[in-house]
């Protein structure tokens, strides 16, 4: 064989070897359930574990006292999984904590995991560019792993009578450019929209970065420290509005949900269909959607994350310990049980 053809077969082998290579990368990124490195220089990974049935069947969960904070969402699953986990795992101590000062929220919970006052967070939207960032500046990167799946619902007046409401209309009430339920198709009603202020949860940052598409709230809405506080006040006004986390709202006795779509002619309920009179309620009670959650088709939803300090120390171990204990079948069966979507 020439020189020439020698090397027309060694380039040939070379580009059949890479092209193995890069095609067998490709389909392990695709199919291993982690999701790489992305655009935004966050780490969002997903956890490929084989199915595994209950908490004490998962390895390497340390020992010690690990304080962790972070989303107001989560109270209700930390209601239910810690007690649980602590029966199995009484060695793994858990302890919530607040901040010293300012409300409780995703946004807070990451910020003192960055400054070492937790093990690990749990937050309500992804990490920000700026939160890597001052990770990697103190000698760690961050990565956040999905454990449930959450939905924003719209409260109002339990006598409003309107149909639903699309994301664009949404948009316009909490921006200001919509300030009576008229110019939707309801009642002449002033609108009073109530909101969370953003810096106080992983909620409201999630709603003005994917509602409001990074423009401010306008001048008539009226903030409210609490979730308990604005459905309060939603039961008495006629014409306010206001949303939440969907375990949040959905069963609520004395206001009204709104379906949501991407179009008027296609609105989504957040509850399950037919929907439960409130005059029924507390007897029966209206059930998440949890079918339009998982397949998108409700307009908002979200997931729901731990998040974890990548530091090859007992911090790392606990987070990731904890996220594989909430996506066990056990795991998820309790998430379920407060009210939100399983994701496997």
């Amino acid at each position: 064989m020439s020189k020439k053809n020698e090397t027309t077969v060694l380039v040939l082998a070379l580009m059949i070897t890479f092209g193995v290579v890069g095609g067998g990368s490709l389909w392990l990124a695709n199919n291993s359930g982690i999701k790489l490195f992305d655009a935004n220089n966050n780490m969002s990974q997903t956890l490929k574990q084989p199915d595994i049935d209950n908490f004490a069947q998962i390895p390497n969960v340390p020992a010690g006292l690990f304080s962790y904070g972070g989303s107001t969402t989560w109270a209700p699953i930390r209601k239910e999984v810690d007690t649980a986990v602590q029966t199995v795992f009484p060695q793994f101590q858990l302890r919530y904590t607040d901040p010293t000062t300012g409300a409780p929220g995703s946004g807070s919970g990451i910020k003192m995991l960055l400054s070492n006052q937790l093990a690990f967070s749990q937050s309500s939207r992804s990490i920000k560019d700026e939160e890597f960032k001052q990770a990697q500046q103190r000698g760690f990167t961050l990565k956040e792993i999905p454990v449930a799946i959450d939905g924003i619902a719209i409260a109002t007046h339990p006598l409003l009578n309107i149909r639903g409401l699309t994301v664009a209309q949404l948009k316009d009430i909490y921006t200001g450019k919509v300030t009576n339920w008229q110019e939707l198709g309801g009642p002449n009603l002033k609108l009073t929209p109530y909101s969370r202020r953003q810096q106080e949860g992983g909620t409201v940052e999630f709603f003005g970065e994917n509602v409001l598409a990074g423009e401010k709230f306008g001048n008539n809405v009226q903030f409210i420290s609490t979730t308990t506080q604005a459905l309060k006040e939603v039961a008495k006004n006629p014409g306010s509005i206001y949303y939440a986390s969907a375990p949040e709202v959905i069963g609520q006795c004395s206001v009204k949900y709104l379906p949501l779509g991407r179009s008027t002619d296609k609105l989504i309920p957040p509850y399950q269909e037919p929907f439960v009179p409130l005059s029924q309620c507390p007897q029966k009670r209206n059930q998440l959607n949890v079918a339009a959650f998982q397949s998108g088709e409700y307009p908002i939803t979200r997931r729901l994350f731990v998040i974890v300090k990548q530091n090859n120390q007992s911090d790392q171990q606990a987070g990731e310990a904890y996220a594989n204990l909430l996506l066990t079948k056990q795991g998820q069966e309790l998430i379920s049980k407060t009210g939100f979507v399983r994701i496997r």
